[in-house]
This record gives C-alpha cells, sequence and structure tokens, in this order.
C-alpha cells in the first residue's frame, strides 16, 4: 500500500476514488477509477461506481447552509465535518462494491460540496466535506479543495472538469461539444485536434451555460408536492406545451448573453429563482405540465443560444455529447438535437459513465495532482496559467 506522495506520483496504474455531490445535493457519487499514465495520455477504468444518497436530515441542514441569512459559521463549521463523515462512508461503499479494502486503494479525490462560489474577477469559493475526515475514516490519502488554486490565479474555478472531458471525448476529425447537464449546465469545446495550449478558433473553451436540472426539480417538486423530485425521462415536459411568451422573457437573462469565461450556481439559479419562475407561472394561469415544459425548454434552449453564440461561429459543432442526470431527459435531448441540427448522443455512446464522469475527473486529477501536473485548463477558468489543482492530505499517521 501507498501513502507517500512521492511514492503516488511513481506509482502506475493507480486506483483511486473520486468522489462528488454536485449542484442537485440529492447524492454523493463516488467512482474507482483504475489511472493508467497521466496528462492527456492517461488511460481510465471505471471499475466501481454508485450514488450514496444523502440521509433527509442531512440534506435538509445542507440546504440551511445554502442559505446565507441562516447559515452561521457554526452550522457550516459543524456541517463540514459531518458531510467530511458521509463522502467517507461513499468511498468505502465503492471500495467494497468493487470487491476491494482500502488497503488495496492508492487515493481519494474528493470535490466536496459547494456551499457558495463567487465568482470573478473578484471571486470566492467555498466547499465542504472535510478531506481529513476522509482520510481518518477511510485510511487513505485524499486530495480536495480542488476550485481554490484556479481562482488564486485568477480564474472562476470552474469548470474544472474540462481537463477530464480532454482526456475522454477529444477527437482528431471531430468537433464536439460535451454537455453536463447536472443543477447547473457546463459545457466543453472540443475542436477537432484540440489540446489544453491551443489557441485561436481551435481552443478549448468551457463555461457554465445557466441552469440545468436545479430550476426543472424546484418546479416538479413544488408543483407534485413533493411527490415527485424530478421529471422521469423529461415525462410532464413533453405532455405540456411550452409557454413562448415568457420563454422569450426569461431568455433575456443578461447571464446568457455574458461572454465565456463565466460560472453561476444556486446563488443565482437556486430556489429563490424558481420560486420567482413559479409565481410567474402562477400569473400566467399555466398547468402544471405547461409549466415544467417552459422551464425545460428555458434549459434547453440557453444550451442551443449559448452554442450559436460562443461555440460554432469560432470551429462549427459535428455532434454534442450529453452528460449528467439531464442527459436522461428525452424532451431536453430532442429539443437541444432539433435546435442544433447534428447528432445528439448520450456519454454513454461514446463509452463514458455519463452519470459518473464528474466522480471520474476528480479521481483523475487527484491522480495527477499528486505527479505535479497542472489539471485546470486557463481557456476555460480564464486563470493566468496553468496550476495544480487541489490540497493534499495525507494518510493518518504518515506525512
Amino acid at each position: 500500500m501507498v501513502r507517500h506522495a512521492t511514492d503516488l506520483a511513481r506509482k502506475d496504474p493507480k486506483l483511486v476514488v473520486g468522489l462528488i455531490s454536485g449542484t442537485s445535493a440529492d447524492g454523493i457519487d463516488a467512482a474507482l477509477v483504475e489511472v493508467a499514465g497521466a496528462g492527456l495520455n492517461a488511460r481510465l477504468q471505471l471499475r466501481a461506481g454508485l450514488t450514496l444518497p444523502i440521509a433527509a436530515a442531512d440534506r435538509d441542514e445542507l440546504f440551511q447552509i445554502f442559505d446565507p441569512p441562516v447559515a452561521t459559521v457554526d452550522r457550516i463549521c459543524r456541517f463540514n465535518f459531518r458531510l467530511g463523515e458521509c463522502f467517507a462512508d461513499a468511498a468505502l461503499a465503492v471500495i467494497a462494491r468493487a470487491g476491494l479494502t482500502p488497503e488495496q486503494v492508492d487515493l481519494v479525490g474528493s470535490a466536496g460540496q459547494t456551499v457558495w462560489h463567487i465568482p470573478a474577477p473578484h471571486g470566492a469559493t467555498l466547499q465542504i466535506a472535510e478531506p481529513a475526515v476522509i482520510a481518518e475514516r477511510t485510511g487513505l490519502p485524499v486530495v480536495a479543495d480542488f476550485r481554490v488554486a484556479d481562482m488564486a490565479a485568477g480564474g472562476h474555478g470552474a469548470p474544472l472538469v474540462p481537463y477530464f472531458d480532454l482526456v475522454a471525448y477529444r477527437a482528431a476529425a471531430k468537433t464536439r461539444a460535451v454537455q453536463n447537464i447536472g443543477g447547473i449546465g457546463n459545457v466543453t469545446y472540443l475542436p477537432a485536434g484540440c489540446g489544453p495550449e491551443t489557441t485561436g478558433a481551435q481552443m478549448v473553451l468551457a463555461f457554465d451555460t445557466g441552469p440545468g436540472n436545479m430550476v426543472i426539480d424546484g418546479a416538479v417538486q413544488a408543483l407534485t408536492g413533493g411527490r415527485e423530485t424530478f421529471d422521469r425521462d423529461g415525462g410532464m415536459a413533453a405532455r405540456g406545451r411550452v409557454n413562448t411568451g415568457w420563454l422569450a422573457e426569461l431568455m433575456a437573462d443578461p447571464f446568457f448573453a455574458q461572454a465565456p469565461p463565466k460560472s453561476t450556481g444556486r446563488e443565482v439559479y437556486g430556489r429563490p429563482f424558481a420560486a420567482r419562475l413559479l409565481e410567474q407561472a402562477r400569473r400566467r394561469g399555466l398547468s402544471t405540465d405547461d409549466t415544467v415544459a417552459t422551464v425545460s425548454a428555458l434549459t434547453a434552449d440557453s444550451i442551443v443560444r449559448a452554442y450559436r453564440d460562443f461555440l460554432i461561429p469560432r470551429a462549427g459543432l459535428d455532434e454534442a455529447v450529453l452528460c449528467g442526470g439531464g442527459s436522461y431527459n428525452t424532451f431536453l435531448r430532442r429539443r437541444i438535437a432539433a435546435a442544433l441540427g447534428v447528432p445528439v448522443m448520450t456519454s454513454e455512446d461514446v463509452g463514458v459513465n455519463g452519470k459518473l464522469k464528474e466522480a471520474m475527473a476528480f479521481a483523475l486529477m487527484a491522480s495527477d495532482a499528486v505527479a505535479g501536473l497542472p489539471t485546470n485548463v486557463p481557456s476555460a477558468t480564464g486563470a493566468s496559467g496553468p496550476r495544480v489543482l487541489g490540497k493534499f492530505v495525507p494518510a493518518p499517521g504518515r506525512a
């Protein structure tokens, strides 16, 4: 069992657990990944994966922490450690699912849970799920807190997955847009033959496109009295009719016109935003299905607008690959494909588990962090240069 950072850097391949709780905060995604090689030549094999649901009481407390008027310092402090326990449980669970013990695993990469994110130029960010707790409970070294080095260099600290997208999705002869639809939507644009240092029209570009599932989920939960937590397969949206007048008003959101690099989050498109939309829908007399159809169209059309305004004029677009929970929403997928006029696939169509993609990304970034390799993409985040991301917490009792 290798525990020292210097020894980890030399070990090849490595078994690494990646952990993340996304914007929706409904569970902790855990992926056990075999990482062979490093950098853009890394080869990744998913050995096991799962989503560990966050207990209702813990999720309620987490959403209280998302709300500044009640998110007191002592509350955040306490829950940082509590969530570290939950992340450790997820790491141990995925290791067990693979039929392994912690002694057979090398490293954990934890993205934590974002509590608050302030974009550049005067940005700051806070992720919780204490990595020292994860290290203590699993007995493994941990790399965590990936955003801050990029932000210290003037970047947005988001999105960070473009590095993984370069490794997993880039193609020599095709220009791809890799669209994650989690709580927030974000895209990585990969012109044919691109690399992390490519400039001009072939430059990698990545940014948040706007709301993803967050507003849809909020609307569904409110409109069904909590009986449903999301629009399964986009069925409610498919039954409804999009209110085009209201949609046009929503698409006037200045974020959509803002040129990248840019990032957003729950601070803008969280529960208060969803509540305002529901009030607007009530004033318009819209049915449940029509409301869900319209807010779903907002997600789809904001993605399409981002492509038309900021991506396609650079180097065209051959195909789009959808990842995250929203990739399984048929309404979103069909609306995006109809508007773009190019093939729109799911991540599974190109051999990558779309649900666990972000957890896999942080496993890769942790592996490269101990090797001293930069894993931000400055053209995506706006940072002043490449940076090694993540802070290293050694295994208990070792330096």
